[in-house]
């Protein structure tokens, strides 16, 4: 068997992303995609170039979308020799299509590859109910106009109540902030620890801009150049004025629209290669992949549901050989502030690392200063599939500002899993 090659991290390029319903209101799911691929294509000489594979998805789709990828690629402007593969595990969509691909790229099997996400909840699906939709059904395969009436008997107006897409969980019937409440009590996660965090996220954010670290990264789209949920005056007084969102009658709820996420709308992509395909093109290597780990939980039965990333990153740094100590950077996803707070508490846990994470001894505390120094999603905002590709682009960059330095990604997800990832600068 040939020798592993590196995983190259070219570069990246994103959308600003969009609260839900604002800039981006007139857009889909491909529309974004696409716009994010054209600007990767823009910014490295792509554009009618064969790239190996295009790899990547959305969370909330429409039935029309079912090769999202492929045509997002086409309408980017790739050569139509360019094979998309869509694919989806909620939150860590576009990471988990990174090590996809990585792996590929490492095997020898490709030389190229873009990994991408996007979300639009502004152009979610509105279906009917199951009723109406199988009188529909049946209408169209009847034959005569007699059997197309029939389809339609005892029909009522109720059945045109159109079913929204629901964020909440299949096997509890909790959406995810009610799951992040229920985390927050059991780990006692306060709700001025959550606020904290969440004003550091907007503030890094906000500074992150006006150092000029995001320029590259982002690209216009809609008129829009920045993302439009950062608050640069976010403050301790402001998050505080918040009313609970997700437990709002026992006294005791602590997540609010301030320390959790905002629907957004957005897209991602991350340009992977080997070493030789982009040397060959005069094209950057800021970073290089090195590993990732996807994990579950049983979160239907007690778990938290967003604690898988703790799993992950254990079995990920085992396998490696490291301990956090040996991570210069941490860029942890914000779903929510509580869900951050709880898994850095876990990782401390003398007995969960013990009985859920099998260690001896705790992982142990981090220092919050090497922890999403330039903002998460708190502040930039959270189109599902996007955010995985979004930090690990904002990671290669930060590594190749930061020589011989390495770092760890985290993204909690829907269903009760985790995508962990480690990344190490090229430069020694």
């Amino acid at each position: 068997m040939a020798e592993l090659r590196k995983i190259a991290i070219v570069g990246s390029a994103r959308l600003p992303f969009a609260r839900a319903n604002t800039a981006y209101s007139d857009e889909t799911n491909l529309s974004l995609m696409a716009a994010a691929i054209s600007g990767l294509a823009d910014k490295f000489g792509l554009k009618g170039e064969k790239i190996d594979e295009v790899m990547g998805g959305a969370v909330i789709n429409h039935s029309r979308d079912f090769n999202i990828a492929r045509e997002a690629l086409l309408d980017a402007g790739l050569s139509p020799r360019t094979p998309g593969t869509t694919m989806q595990i909620a939150c860590g969509s576009s990471l988990q299509a990174a090590l996809n691909l990585g792996a590929k790229i490492a095997m020898g099997e490709i030389d190229s590859a873009i990994a991408v996400g996007a979300d639009s909840i502004s152009d979610s699906p509105i279906v009917f109910g199951n009723k109406f939709q199988h009188r529909l059904l049946d209408m169209n395969k009847a034959k005569t106009p007699r059997d197309k009436l029939r389809a339609f008997k005892g029909f009522s107006f109720g059945e045109l109540s159109p079913v929204a897409p629901s964020v909440n969980e299949p096997r509890t019937g909790l959406s995810m902030g009610q799951h992040a409440e229920l985390m927050a009590k059991e780990w006692g996660i306060s709700r001025q620890a959550q606020d904290e965090l969440a004003v550091r996220s907007h503030r890094n954010a906000a500074r992150s801009y006006d150092e000029g670290f995001q320029d590259d990264l982002v690209v216009p789209h809609a008129g829009l150049v920045r993302d439009n949920n950062i608050r640069a005056d976010a403050s301790l007084d402001k998050m505080a004025s918040l009313k609970p969102a997700f437990d709002r009658d026992s006294g005791r709820g602590t997540l609010t629209a301030g320390n959790s996420t905002p629907l957004t709308d957005g897209a991602a992509a991350v340009l992977l290669a080997s070493e030789d395909w982009a040397r060959e093109r005069g094209l950057p290597v800021l970073a290089y992949l090195i590993m990732g780990r996807v994990a579950g939980n049983d979160f239907a039965h007690g778990d938290g549901l967003l604690m898988a990333p703790t799993i992950a990153v254990s079995e990920m740094l085992q396998r490696l050989g490291l301990s956090f100590e040996d991570i210069d950077f941490f860029e942890l996803h914000e779903a929510f502030a509580a869900q951050v707070l709880s898994t850095l508490k876990a990782w401390n846990d003398p007995e969960y690392n013990r009985t859920v994470l099998g260690r001896e001894t705790p992982m142990g505390a981090i220092d919050p200063a090497r922890i999403n120094v330039h903002g998460s999603s708190l502040a930039y905002g959270h189109p599902f599939a996007a955010t995985g590709a979004r930090i690990l682009g904002l990671t290669a960059k930060l590594l190749a500002d930061n020589p011989g330095k390495r770092a760890l990604i985290s993204v909690c997800t829907a269903g009760g899993m985790g995508v962990a990832a480690i990344v190490e600068s090229a430069q020694a």
